[in-house]
Protein backbone atom coordinates (compact mmCIF):
# COMPACT_ATOMS: atom_id res chain seq x y z
CA UNK A 1 0.00 0.00 0.00
CA UNK A 2 1.26 3.47 -0.90
CA UNK A 3 1.91 5.62 2.14
CA UNK A 4 0.38 9.07 2.44
CA UNK A 5 2.81 11.96 2.08
CA UNK A 6 3.61 14.11 5.10
CA UNK A 7 5.91 17.13 5.23
CA UNK A 8 8.02 17.90 8.31
CA UNK A 9 8.17 21.67 8.12
CA UNK A 10 10.22 22.27 11.30
CA UNK A 11 12.17 20.44 13.98
CA UNK A 12 10.42 17.65 15.89
CA UNK A 13 11.53 15.16 18.57
CA UNK A 14 13.46 12.23 17.17
CA UNK A 15 10.93 9.67 18.44
CA UNK A 16 8.04 11.51 16.78
CA UNK A 17 9.99 11.86 13.53
CA UNK A 18 10.76 8.13 13.57
CA UNK A 19 7.11 7.21 14.16
CA UNK A 20 5.97 9.51 11.36
CA UNK A 21 8.55 8.01 9.01
CA UNK A 22 7.30 4.51 9.83
CA UNK A 23 3.66 5.39 9.20
CA UNK A 24 3.96 7.82 6.30
CA UNK A 25 6.10 8.88 3.39
CA UNK A 26 7.87 11.62 5.36
CA UNK A 27 9.72 14.52 3.75
CA UNK A 28 11.99 17.00 5.54
CA UNK A 29 11.31 20.49 4.19
CA UNK A 30 14.83 21.72 4.90
CA UNK A 31 16.32 18.84 2.90
CA UNK A 32 14.26 19.45 -0.25
CA UNK A 33 15.51 21.28 -3.30
CA UNK A 34 13.20 24.01 -4.67
CA UNK A 35 12.14 21.67 -7.49
CA UNK A 36 11.46 18.81 -5.07
CA UNK A 37 9.48 21.11 -2.79
CA UNK A 38 7.36 22.35 -5.68
CA UNK A 39 6.65 18.81 -6.86
CA UNK A 40 5.71 17.65 -3.35
CA UNK A 41 3.43 20.67 -2.87
CA UNK A 42 1.13 19.41 -5.61
CA UNK A 43 0.17 16.27 -3.68
CA UNK A 44 1.06 16.66 0.02
CA UNK A 45 -1.99 17.25 2.25
CA UNK A 46 -0.32 17.34 5.69
CA UNK A 47 2.47 19.46 7.14
CA UNK A 48 3.79 19.15 10.68
CA UNK A 49 5.52 21.99 12.49
CA UNK A 50 6.41 23.01 16.02
CA UNK A 51 5.10 25.71 18.32
CA UNK A 52 8.02 28.08 17.74
CA UNK A 53 8.20 27.82 13.93
CA UNK A 54 6.77 30.25 11.39
CA UNK A 55 4.23 28.98 8.89
CA UNK A 56 3.58 31.98 6.68
CA UNK A 57 0.85 32.87 4.23
CA UNK A 58 3.43 32.42 1.47
CA UNK A 59 4.21 28.88 2.60
CA UNK A 60 0.53 27.96 2.80
CA UNK A 61 -0.16 29.46 -0.63
CA UNK A 62 2.75 27.47 -2.08
CA UNK A 63 1.12 24.18 -1.01
CA UNK A 64 -2.05 23.86 -3.14
CA UNK A 65 -2.87 20.34 -1.86
CA UNK A 66 -2.35 21.23 1.81
CA UNK A 67 -5.31 20.40 4.08
CA UNK A 68 -3.81 20.04 7.57
CA UNK A 69 -1.11 21.81 9.59
CA UNK A 70 -0.40 19.86 12.78
CA UNK A 71 1.48 21.88 15.40
CA UNK A 72 3.64 20.11 17.98
CA UNK A 73 2.88 22.55 20.81
CA UNK A 74 -0.01 24.35 22.42
CA UNK A 75 1.05 27.73 20.99
CA UNK A 76 0.46 28.36 17.32
CA UNK A 77 1.06 32.10 16.94
CA UNK A 78 3.75 31.40 14.33
CA UNK A 79 1.09 29.94 12.03
CA UNK A 80 -0.88 32.35 9.86
CA UNK A 81 -4.21 30.92 10.93
CA UNK A 82 -6.17 33.50 8.92
CA UNK A 83 -4.38 32.44 5.75
CA UNK A 84 -4.93 28.78 6.60
CA UNK A 85 -8.64 29.45 6.98
CA UNK A 86 -8.77 31.25 3.63
CA UNK A 87 -7.07 28.32 1.90
CA UNK A 88 -9.26 25.74 3.62
CA UNK A 89 -6.46 24.34 5.78
CA UNK A 90 -7.19 22.99 9.27
CA UNK A 91 -4.66 23.82 12.02
CA UNK A 92 -4.27 21.60 15.09
CA UNK A 93 -2.22 21.90 18.27
CA UNK A 94 -1.60 19.90 21.45
CA UNK A 95 -3.56 21.54 24.29
CA UNK A 96 -4.16 20.09 27.73
CA UNK A 97 -1.32 17.58 27.87
CA UNK A 98 1.34 20.15 28.80
CA UNK A 99 -0.73 22.17 31.29
CA UNK A 100 0.70 20.61 34.46
CA UNK A 101 4.31 20.98 33.39
CA UNK A 102 3.97 24.64 32.43
CA UNK A 103 2.17 25.48 35.68
CA UNK A 104 4.86 23.61 37.61
CA UNK A 105 7.63 25.61 35.97
CA UNK A 106 5.79 28.85 36.68
CA UNK A 107 5.83 27.95 40.38
CA UNK A 108 9.48 26.98 40.07
CA UNK A 109 10.38 30.31 38.50
CA UNK A 110 8.51 32.18 41.22
CA UNK A 111 10.46 30.32 43.90
CA UNK A 112 13.79 30.52 42.09
CA UNK A 113 13.47 34.23 41.40
CA UNK A 114 12.08 35.37 44.74
CA UNK A 115 14.46 33.18 46.79
CA UNK A 116 17.33 33.86 44.33
CA UNK A 117 18.21 30.19 44.17
CA UNK A 118 20.45 30.46 41.10
CA UNK A 119 22.29 33.46 42.54
CA UNK A 120 22.75 31.60 45.84
CA UNK A 121 24.38 28.66 44.05
CA UNK A 122 26.75 31.05 42.24
CA UNK A 123 27.47 32.71 45.58
CA UNK A 124 28.65 29.39 47.02
CA UNK A 125 30.60 28.44 43.90
CA UNK A 126 32.62 31.67 43.91
CA UNK A 127 33.43 31.23 47.61
CA UNK A 128 31.22 34.01 48.91
CA UNK A 129 29.84 31.97 51.81
CA UNK A 130 33.26 31.96 53.49
CA UNK A 131 32.97 35.73 53.87
CA UNK A 132 29.43 35.78 55.24
CA UNK A 133 25.85 34.80 54.58
CA UNK A 134 23.86 35.31 51.40
CA UNK A 135 21.54 38.30 51.07
CA UNK A 136 18.03 37.91 52.47
CA UNK A 137 15.34 37.08 49.93
CA UNK A 138 11.59 37.34 49.33
CA UNK A 139 8.83 35.15 50.80
CA UNK A 140 6.39 33.43 48.42
CA UNK A 141 3.83 31.90 50.77
CA UNK A 142 0.97 34.27 51.50
CA UNK A 143 1.95 36.65 48.70
CA UNK A 144 -0.41 38.23 46.16
CA UNK A 145 -0.43 36.45 42.81
CA UNK A 146 -1.74 38.10 39.65
CA UNK A 147 -2.31 35.81 36.67
CA UNK A 148 -2.53 37.38 33.23
CA UNK A 149 -4.49 34.85 31.15
CA UNK A 150 -6.76 32.43 32.98
CA UNK A 151 -6.95 29.53 30.57
CA UNK A 152 -6.00 25.94 31.39
CA UNK A 153 -2.49 26.86 32.51
CA UNK A 154 -3.55 29.92 34.49
CA UNK A 155 -6.22 27.97 36.36
CA UNK A 156 -3.82 25.10 37.10
CA UNK A 157 -1.25 27.58 38.38
CA UNK A 158 -3.90 29.15 40.62
CA UNK A 159 -4.63 25.76 42.16
CA UNK A 160 -0.90 25.23 42.76
CA UNK A 161 -0.64 28.67 44.37
CA UNK A 162 -3.48 27.93 46.79
CA UNK A 163 -1.13 25.43 48.40
CA UNK A 164 1.16 28.37 49.15
CA UNK A 165 -1.73 30.33 50.70
CA UNK A 166 -1.43 32.96 48.00
CA UNK A 167 -4.16 35.52 47.29
CA UNK A 168 -5.16 35.10 43.65
CA UNK A 169 -6.47 37.64 41.16
CA UNK A 170 -6.52 37.41 37.39
CA UNK A 171 -6.94 39.26 34.11
CA UNK A 172 -8.93 37.49 31.40
CA UNK A 173 -11.36 38.35 28.62
CA UNK A 174 -14.13 36.40 30.30
CA UNK A 175 -14.81 35.53 33.96
CA UNK A 176 -13.58 32.19 35.25
CA UNK A 177 -15.24 30.40 38.14
CA UNK A 178 -12.86 29.63 40.96
CA UNK A 179 -12.56 29.66 44.75
CA UNK A 180 -11.84 33.25 45.77
CA UNK A 181 -10.31 34.15 42.40
CA UNK A 182 -10.88 37.84 41.80
CA UNK A 183 -11.17 39.06 38.22
CA UNK A 184 -9.53 42.42 37.48
CA UNK A 185 -10.46 44.00 34.16
CA UNK A 186 -7.44 46.31 33.93
CA UNK A 187 -4.00 44.72 33.56
CA UNK A 188 -2.15 47.61 35.20
CA UNK A 189 -4.54 47.49 38.15
CA UNK A 190 -3.86 43.77 38.51
CA UNK A 191 -0.10 44.40 38.44
CA UNK A 192 -0.37 47.18 41.04
CA UNK A 193 -2.09 44.80 43.46
CA UNK A 194 0.29 41.86 42.89
CA UNK A 195 3.60 40.74 44.34
CA UNK A 196 4.02 38.32 41.44
CA UNK A 197 2.56 38.79 37.96
CA UNK A 198 2.58 35.58 35.91
CA UNK A 199 2.02 35.87 32.16
CA UNK A 200 0.02 32.95 30.72
CA UNK A 201 -1.17 34.82 27.63
CA UNK A 202 -0.69 33.37 24.11
CA UNK A 203 1.29 35.24 21.48
CA UNK A 204 0.14 37.01 18.32
CA UNK A 205 -0.31 40.57 17.13
CA UNK A 206 -3.20 41.22 19.52
CA UNK A 207 -1.02 40.60 22.57
CA UNK A 208 2.36 41.84 21.33
CA UNK A 209 3.98 44.08 23.95
CA UNK A 210 0.92 43.87 26.21
CA UNK A 211 3.18 43.77 29.26
CA UNK A 212 4.91 47.10 28.70
CA UNK A 213 6.27 50.00 30.70
CA UNK A 214 2.87 50.93 32.18
CA UNK A 215 2.20 47.45 33.55
CA UNK A 216 5.79 47.04 34.79
CA UNK A 217 5.65 50.40 36.55
CA UNK A 218 2.43 49.30 38.23
CA UNK A 219 4.03 46.03 39.35
CA UNK A 220 6.68 48.19 40.96
CA UNK A 221 10.07 47.90 42.68
CA UNK A 222 8.90 45.04 44.92
CA UNK A 223 7.16 43.11 42.14
CA UNK A 224 8.39 40.10 40.21
CA UNK A 225 7.38 39.24 36.64
CA UNK A 226 7.14 35.60 35.50
CA UNK A 227 6.57 34.76 31.82
CA UNK A 228 5.67 31.25 30.69
CA UNK A 229 3.30 32.42 27.94
CA UNK A 230 5.00 33.86 24.88
CA UNK A 231 8.03 36.14 24.67
CA UNK A 232 6.27 38.57 22.36
CA UNK A 233 3.73 39.44 25.07
CA UNK A 234 6.40 41.22 27.13
CA UNK A 235 8.12 44.37 25.88
CA UNK A 236 11.68 43.20 26.52
CA UNK A 237 13.18 46.68 26.12
CA UNK A 238 10.80 48.02 28.77
CA UNK A 239 11.58 45.04 31.01
CA UNK A 240 15.33 45.62 30.76
CA UNK A 241 14.86 49.33 31.44
CA UNK A 242 12.83 48.56 34.57
CA UNK A 243 15.41 46.09 35.83
CA UNK A 244 18.25 48.55 35.18
CA UNK A 245 16.39 51.32 37.00
CA UNK A 246 15.45 49.12 39.94
CA UNK A 247 11.76 49.78 39.37
CA UNK A 248 11.15 46.02 39.18
CA UNK A 249 12.43 43.52 41.74
CA UNK A 250 13.10 40.69 39.33
CA UNK A 251 11.90 38.38 36.57
CA UNK A 252 11.67 34.68 35.79
CA UNK A 253 11.48 34.03 32.05
CA UNK A 254 11.02 30.83 30.05
CA UNK A 255 10.13 32.54 26.77
CA UNK A 256 11.67 35.36 24.74
CA UNK A 257 10.78 37.57 21.81
CA UNK A 258 13.43 36.31 19.35
CA UNK A 259 14.17 32.75 20.39
CA UNK A 260 16.69 31.25 20.63
CA UNK A 261 18.34 34.66 21.03
CA UNK A 262 18.16 36.02 24.58
CA UNK A 263 19.18 39.65 25.20
CA UNK A 264 22.53 39.87 26.97
CA UNK A 265 20.98 42.47 29.25
CA UNK A 266 18.78 39.74 30.75
CA UNK A 267 21.72 37.45 31.44
CA UNK A 268 24.04 37.39 34.43
CA UNK A 269 21.61 39.13 36.79
CA UNK A 270 21.11 37.85 40.33
CA UNK A 271 17.44 38.88 40.21
CA UNK A 272 16.61 37.26 36.86
CA UNK A 273 16.17 33.53 36.22
CA UNK A 274 16.04 32.42 32.59
CA UNK A 275 15.25 29.02 31.07
CA UNK A 276 15.27 27.98 27.38
CA UNK A 277 11.53 27.63 26.64
CA UNK A 278 11.50 24.31 28.50
CA UNK A 279 8.19 24.50 30.39
CA UNK A 280 6.68 21.50 28.61
CA UNK A 281 9.98 19.68 28.10
CA UNK A 282 9.54 16.62 30.28
CA UNK A 283 9.75 13.11 28.87
CA UNK A 284 6.15 12.26 29.78
CA UNK A 285 4.61 15.40 28.37
CA UNK A 286 6.60 15.43 25.14
CA UNK A 287 5.52 11.82 24.58
CA UNK A 288 1.87 12.83 25.08
CA UNK A 289 2.30 15.79 22.73
CA UNK A 290 3.77 13.50 20.09
CA UNK A 291 0.86 11.09 20.52
CA UNK A 292 -1.63 13.89 19.99
CA UNK A 293 0.14 15.00 16.81
CA UNK A 294 0.01 11.43 15.52
CA UNK A 295 -3.66 11.15 16.48
CA UNK A 296 -4.50 14.35 14.61
CA UNK A 297 -2.72 13.20 11.45
CA UNK A 298 -4.23 9.72 11.59
CA UNK A 299 -7.74 11.09 12.20
CA UNK A 300 -7.38 13.48 9.31
CA UNK A 301 -6.37 10.78 6.84
CA UNK A 302 -9.08 8.43 8.09
CA UNK A 303 -12.03 10.79 8.58
CA UNK A 304 -11.11 14.24 7.25
CA UNK A 305 -11.51 15.62 10.77
CA UNK A 306 -8.94 16.58 13.39
CA UNK A 307 -8.88 15.71 17.09
CA UNK A 308 -7.74 19.06 18.47
CA UNK A 309 -8.25 21.85 15.91
CA UNK A 310 -7.46 25.40 17.03
CA UNK A 311 -10.38 27.70 17.73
Amino acid sequence: MTKQKVLKQAGLPDALTAELAERYDLYDYDALTPVEAQTLAESCEVAITNGEAVVSREFIASMPALKLIAVFGVGYDGVDVAAAREYGVTVTHTPGVLTDDVADLAMGLMLATSRRIVAAQKFIERGGWRDGGFTWTRKVSGARLGIAGMGRIGQTLARRARGFDMTIAYYNRTPVAGPDWQRVEDLSALAADSDFLVVCIPGGEETRGLIGSKVLAALGPEGILINIGRGSVVDEAALIKALDAGTLAGAGLDVFACEPEVPEALQGRDNVVITPHMASATHDTRAQMSRLVLDNVAAWFETGRAVTPVA
